[in-house]
């Protein structure tokens, strides 16, 4: 329990008369907390101006430095990084990249994954994980891929296999740190676990490609690692992530600003900020093929052969020109441009102006999107087996034979790369022999007879033992979640704050697919220029590694939502609710009171701070913990709205309470928020020290 003060500089801010406090807990316990509290008047405090540093050469400093001051004895000295490891963690497929901070123009790609096709680069690897029986990390990748399915059935059914997991933890409302995840087989382990794996398998990867390049020795301690997320994932999704790479060792919670959380379209804009003509593919003056579409005329020849050539060459660098790019010298002040990220699991749109002259971004319109990836298109598929032969059999040949579901789904996933809208040949997909066996066993017919009993026409059976689809029936799959993401791009292009965008980048591993990109094509060539970037699988992890480097590139974004918390006004009658009336001492109250901290798409700048103070309760408390709020909506009054709901803590440790005198019987704790990183982050100091007091911030205990 304790008391709050505000600063003036807030919206909202009380007058000095005013006294406001917020419960731990006990948000409705009020009486006992102002009889535990005492009647100091709080004071106000002004801002405390901070901005955050800036990469220094050869070594990188902190995202966020404290915000509190410190004495000079107990200023902390952080860890000179001499590399940058980002991870794409992706639905489908994952990778990483990395660049030495004596050279950030060179990004070096990982692009050789053990198990992978003989003679073929492949940007990344699965995002399957293959753990023991008895729970222990086996495999990630093709080789996890390829092992399960060597499995004989029976085994297979006691082995812990993961695919298409990271969906998960997005769809999760009550997302926990004990949430779990269901494997292939059923069984349950802790999502936590199955992504420490993950992580941890990454990491170690690296290390050793680093060590086996530049023959150094090379440890976790020497680089600042960057996983990549999406930007509609909430605060618990982001935290869960961060907790998992702690579980891997990648970073730790006493050097935080080892790990950035990097938000995927935005890594991708500050990718394509910096790319030149000849490294992009304009759809607005194009038409889509199997491929791309004819070469960009814009492209010199010299340039043309020069991509080849390094594509030819499989080249695992890729040099970044310096500057900004060609696009950009073209953007007027006030211009603005939508990067649509559409991967395996989610589509992520962010709109983003440049600030010239110095090139950082600032994001116009909260992210937004949904599960529009290309895992949809996946679903539809299942769907139609679940149409043709039946339900109750697809759900029961899953889980009897778990291995030969995967090689389905694999088999379907490489002709669907293959998709065009000018395709005219059917496609083809294999079906597993164990599919053909077990359901002649389970429903006393053929494969061949259910497809001819189905009304479905679009798809047939030939004779190789192959479901052959027609065109058609592949526009049927992708229709559905092609149309979402159309949509989604459409309603935030008719929103006032996106007016004029003059450009649409079209990134992520979905946006390879020719289909996605006719639609979106079609859409809005009239409005603005569709961009993909070559190698637009790898946008993300590339734009990852450059944020890295340098994570104040992005120094605006938008609040997802509305924070505040719970505070006590002085009650005014015609204004407050009756009910909320608390008569103490004679003063009246309102309680539940909603104190904003900062109002859903409100501009945040990078460094900005929002502080409140904060006194105990009592003496000799040892901790404070303080509920924070959140809701969709702008105008919020009460925590009882309906709207709005609890979404996590902020915890303030105490020490030296013996330090406390008769005079000053009760601390002062200022606690600084920061809305405008890819975090939410949080300092205190304590006032009475000047010393900082140990401050935490949790969106997965509610």
């Amino acid at each position: 329990m304790l008391w709050m003060k505000k600063s003036p500089s807030q919206e909202g801010a009380a007058t000095d008369n005013s006294r406001y406090n917020i419960s731990t807990g006990m948000d409705h316990n009020m009486a006992h907390l102002l009889a535990d509290a005492g009647g100091e008047r709080p004071s106000r405090y002004p801002p405390t101006p901070c901005s955050p540093q800036k990469p220094e050469s050869y070594s990188i400093a902190p995202l966020t430095p404290s915000q509190s001051p410190r004495s000079l004895g107990d200023t902390p000295r952080y860890r000179p990084f001499s590399v940058v490891v980002a991870i794409d963690f992706g639905t489908t497929a994952s990778g990483y990249a990395f660049s030495l901070v004596q050279d950030p123009e060179t990004i070096h790609m990982m692009r050789r994954w053990e198990g992978g096709d003989p003679g073929v680069a492949n940007q990344k690897t699965p995002t399957s994980l293959l753990l023991t029986p008895d729970g222990s990390f086996h495999s990630l990748g093709f080789t996890a891929r390829d092992h399960y399915h060597d499995l004989d059935p029976e085994e297979a059914r006691h082995w812990l296999y993961f695919e298409k997991f990271k969906m998960k933890i997005h769809s999760t409302c009550d997302l926990t740190m004990e949430t779990e995840l269901e494997a292939v087989n059923g069984k349950s382990v802790r999502a936590l676990k199955v992504f420490a794996h993950a992580l941890r398998y990454f990491q170690k990867h690296a290390l050793k490609e680093l060590n086996d390049q530049f023959s150094i020795a090379m440890d976790s301690d020497n680089v600042r690692w960057v996983i990549t997320v999406p930007a509609i994932w909430k605060q618990p999704a982001k935290q869960f992530m961060r907790e998992a790479a702690y579980l891997a060792e990648l970073a730790s919670p006493e050097y935080p600003e080892q790990l950035l959380i990097a938000l995927e379209p935005e890594a991708a804009s500050v990718y394509c900020r910096k790319l030149r003509l000849h490294q992009l593919i304009d759809l607005s003056s194009t038409e889509v093929t199997n491929e791309y579409g004819p070469d960009n005329p814009v492209m010199s020849s010299f340039r043309q052969a020069r991509e080849q050539l390094r594509r030819l060459r499989q080249s695992r660098t890729f040099q970044m020109e310096s500057g900004v790019g060609d696009l950009w010298a073209e953007m007027e002040t006030g211009d603005c441009y939508i990067v649509a990220d559409c991967g395996g699991g989610t589509v992520d749109l962010t709109v983003h102006q440049i600030e010239q002259p110095q090139g950082t971004l600032k994001e116009l319109y909260k992210a937004s999107g949904g599960p529009y990836g290309a895992v949809g298109v996946d679903l539809a598929f299942e769907k139609m087996l679940c149409q043709i032969f039946g339900t109750d059999y697809v759900e029961r040949f899953k889980v009897k034979r778990p291995a030969a579901w995967v090689d389905l789904m694999i088999a379907f996933e490489a002709r669907k790369r293959t998709a065009s809208p000018k395709r005219v040949n059917p496609l083809n997909i294999s079906l597993p022999f164990s599919f053909i066996d077990y359901y002649r066993k389970y429903k006393g017919q053929s494969v061949e007879t259910a497809l001819k009993k189905n009304s479905n026409k679009l798809v047939k059976w030939s004779s190789q033992g192959m479901l052959r689809m027609t065109p058609e029936a592949i526009a049927e799959l992708f229709q559905p979640t092609v149309k979402q993401v159309v949509v989604h791009i459409e309603n935030l292009m008719n929103k006032p704050e996106v007016a004029g965008v003059k450009f649409l980048f079209l990134v992520g591993g979905f946006a390879e697919s020719p289909i996605l990109q006719q639609a979106v094509q079609q859409a809005f060539s009239n409005i603005c220029r569709v961009i993909i970037p070559q190698d637009v699988g790898l946008t993300i992890l590339k734009g990852a590694v450059l944020f890295g480097l340098d994570p104040t590139i992005v120094r605006v974004r938008r609040s997802p939502l509305t924070y505040g918390v719970g505070v006590l006004n002085k009650f005014v009658e015609g204004k407050h609710p009756r009910e909320k009336l608390l008569v103490k001492e004679g003063t009246q109250w309102c309680t539940d009171v909603f104190d904003k901290f900062v109002s859903v798409d409100q501009s945040v700048a990078l460094g900005e701070v929002i502080q409140r103070s904060y006194m105990p309760a009592r003496q000799g408390q040892r901790k404070i913990i303080i509920n924070i709020y959140c809701s969709g909506q702008e105008n919020v009054l009460y925590i009882s709205d309906p709207e709005v709901r609890k979404c996590g803590t902020v915890s303030l440790e105490l020490s030296d309470t013996d330090k406390l005198t008769p005079r000053k019987p009760r601390r002062e704790i200022r606690a600084s928020m920061e809305f405008g990183d890819t975090e939410i982050r949080v300092t205190a100091m304590d006032m009475a020290t000047s010393q900082s007091v140990r401050a935490s911030i949790d969106f997965l205990s509610n």
